[in-house]
């Protein structure tokens, strides 16, 4: 299907970025969000390219922002006609091994209760539903609070390498070529 590629973003590639959140997020970010993200050294955003369309285009971002020891998982998309592939799981493994290098000792996020297939995704990873926040969401659902305890331990790093190993295969049987 072509190489997909784990990218930081440029102010270039903003009009790209809120295109796909508008798409897979609802519109959870406008283009001056993404300029901060971009310029903050605290966050971490990244972005999936495809050179299987004609010309290279955004199919994932995700984002995490560096607070103390905590990587906040602030997003995760992934273009719906891409959704459920691996692409997701690949993507987060991405991010997950970066704050372990940056040291972060946890992750937390923030999920809709209604989506599953999200919080079967983020299980994966280890992470456990710690909390509840009401009517998080615009629309009034409720979020869970997911915690990743132990970025730095053992454990960890051996799951996120199988999860990394599970959707970099899984892909490869798709014919896409993981870089970065």
């Amino acid at each position: 299907m072509g190489e997909i590629c784990c990218l930081e973003p440029s102010l270039q590639d903003i009009a790209a970025l809120v295109d796909l959140d508008r798409r897979s997020l609802g519109g959870l970010w406008s283009g001056a969000t993404y300029g901060q993200e971009i310029a903050s050294p605290n966050s971490c955003l990244r972005m999936l390219t495809s050179s299987a369309l004609p010309s290279p285009c955004v199919i994932g971002l995700g984002c995490y922002w560096a607070i103390l020891e905590e990587a906040h998982l602030t997003l995760l998309a992934i273009e719906p006609t891409y959704q459920r592939r691996g692409l997701g799981q690949w993507l987060l493994s991405q991010l997950l091994m970066e704050a372990r290098q940056q040291g972060l000792q946890r992750a937390t996020l923030e999920v809709r209760c209604s989506n599953q297939g999200a919080i079967l995704l983020y299980q994966g990873f280890g992470f456990q539903a710690l909390g509840r926040r009401r009517r998080y969401y615009a629309d009034g659902e409720d979020a869970l609070v997911l915690w990743q305890q132990a970025l730095q331990s053992a454990e960890f790093q051996a799951r996120l390498v199988e999860c990394r190993d599970r959707s970099r295969h899984r892909l490869a049987q798709q014919g896409w070529t993981l870089k970065g």
